[in-house]
């Protein structure tokens, strides 16, 4: 491990098997009885929790990642743009960042298909370490139409726009520049938030996808199109859950969670009015109130 300079105090790059170096940061005591490991969407990066970290108790260990091909990670290796893989990479970073202790995992979108991948791939280490699981804004399945909550043909073409331009990313090398902030912003605003939107959110989410890396984003794309976990949501069963979702959520709606919900018929499900798909900003305050209650019950 490599001590680098982080955005926000000092973080470290974490080397997986395939020698690809992930970013990451960790606060509160190392000695903690737990810690809570937060998992980031697809296109952002682990700044995206920043607005929940005041907001949780200080004498619990938080630890934060960039997946590879995000944020200040190294780009995924031909072949590796895939959810298996980012469980992988997250089974080796609890090996090692979190040797001992019961974890609490929260995952926002892919990071809570990758929880799901991990339940597939590691379930022995899911059995004996995960104390509780946070799913926010996320889905299971059926990820292959993404009709962006629109009907007939501005859904179908929607859907078309979406191939296109997971296509258009995989032709591009580091960072996405072409597109001017400016202009990515008020498309981030429609398709990720709902009602009454905080301009600096928008700034921040929009910043998070112009630097991850293109050709990654893109092979991750056709990984979520096949995403179908819900048979592995049965390593999960028993352990404190909570689900969450928007219900202006355009990207895993909420026929998306209920479909989390039934394959976890003990889960805590929260819908949240007026909220789209960024609940860690939307809905700070209510997300970390949750997590708060699964830490408690770890």
């Amino acid at each position: 491990m490599t001590a680098v300079a982080g955005r926000r105090g000092t973080g470290h790059r974490f080397l997986t098997a395939d020698g690809t170096a992930l970013y990451v940061e960790s606060s509160g005591p190392e000695s903690a009885r737990l810690t809570l490991v937060l998992v980031h969407a697809w296109t952002q990066d682990q700044t995206e929790w920043e607005p929940i970290l005041p907001l949780l108790p200080p004498e619990v260990r938080v630890v934060r990642y960039d997946h590879r091909g995000h944020g200040a990670s190294a780009p995924a290796k031909p072949g590796t743009a895939t959810i298996a893989q980012l469980a992988d990479d997250l089974a080796e970073l609890l090996r090692e960042e979190v040797p001992d202790g019961p974890v609490v995992l929260a995952g926002h979108s892919l990071g809570g298909m990758t929880i799901m991948e991990l339940a597939e791939r590691h379930p022995g280490l899911v059995r004996e370490r995960v104390a509780g699981v946070a799913f926010i804004a996320t889905s299971c399945s059926n990820m292959d139409r993404l009709t962006l909550g629109l009907r007939g043909a501005a859904g179908r073409a929607a859907m078309r726009v979406d191939k296109a331009l997971a296509r258009s990313l995989s032709r591009y090398g580091k960072e996405f520049v072409p597109i001017p902030a400016v202009l990515a912003r008020p498309a981030t605003k429609w398709i990720a938030f709902g009602k009454r939107v905080d301009r600096a959110d928008v700034r921040a989410m929009t910043a998070q996808f112009l630097r991850a890396h293109p050709r990654s984003v893109g092979g991750f794309r056709d990984s979520i199109s096949q995403h179908d976990r819900r048979a592995a949501l049965a390593t999960l069963a028993g352990k404190p859950s909570v689900i969450l979702v928007g219900d202006r959520d355009r990207i895993t709606p909420v026929r998306h969670a209920k479909v989390i919900a039934d394959e976890l018929p003990g889960a805590e499900f929260v819908l949240f009015p007026g909220a789209g798909h960024e609940l860690t900003y939307e809905r700070r305050q209510g997300v970390a109130t949750r997590l708060r209650a699964l830490l408690e019950a770890g």
